[in-house]
């Protein structure tokens, strides 16, 4: 397990988030580096111009593959979500979106479209709101010891997400639950971390 959970040290948590691009660069995936950056950068720029705010079938399709590439390539659930209507994506993010802040009713929403479940809607979800939903992450996850072993369900998230607030609040700041997100991921490693373990 991580030290970095365990630690109010906000200079290691620092110094863990700013390695972040590193860490994604060593997962030796070809097109995640490029993902990555439209993830953190563009995407989010694109919902917050929106009024009301929502995702295109193209965000939603490319946010998969982002989410994939950074984790596990599930080649059955990109192809269910390439089959969604474009503008049952848009009603259906639109309508998400619109019922933050409650703490999973967006997740929720997301996940009744084809081949999205909570980690693919949470990502959405944070890019949009990074204040108050973080992605999620099972290597994050596995790495707060009050969490229990991980659970895909809605509940679950709410127990992470709620876990990661409240070390964002702890840590000062400028901290969110995304950021949080990130150090923790990066400091063990993202999955090439998770694979060259010897837990």
């Amino acid at each position: 397990m991580s030290g970095l959970w365990t630690t109010t040290s906000e200079s290691r948590w620092r110094d863990a988030l700013h390695s972040y691009a590193g860490v994604i660069d060593r997962q030796g995936v070809i097109r995640l580096p490029e993902l990555d950056t439209w993830y953190r950068d563009e995407l989010a720029a694109a919902i917050a111009k929106r009024r009301p705010r929502y995702a295109t079938y193209a965000e939603l399709v490319k946010l998969t593959e982002w989410k994939m590439a950074r984790g596990v390539w599930r080649a059955p659930n990109l192809v269910l979500v390439k089959g969604n209507d474009a503008e049952l994506v848009k009603r259906t993010t639109t309508a998400a979106l619109a019922s933050a802040p409650h703490p999973t009713a967006p997740i929720a929403a997301i996940a009744k479209l084809a081949g999205v479940g909570p980690a693919t809607a949470s990502a959405l979800a944070a890019a949009a709101e990074p204040s108050l939903y973080p992605f999620f992450d099972e290597l994050v996850a596995a790495q707060v010891p009050s969490l229990g072993p991980v659970k895909w369900t809605l509940g679950y998230y709410a127990s992470y997400a709620d876990a990661l607030r409240e070390r964002a609040r702890a840590l000062d700041g400028d901290w969110t639950p995304v950021m949080v997100e990130r150090a923790v991921w990066a400091s063990v490693g993202g999955k090439a971390g998770a694979r060259n373990s010897t837990r």
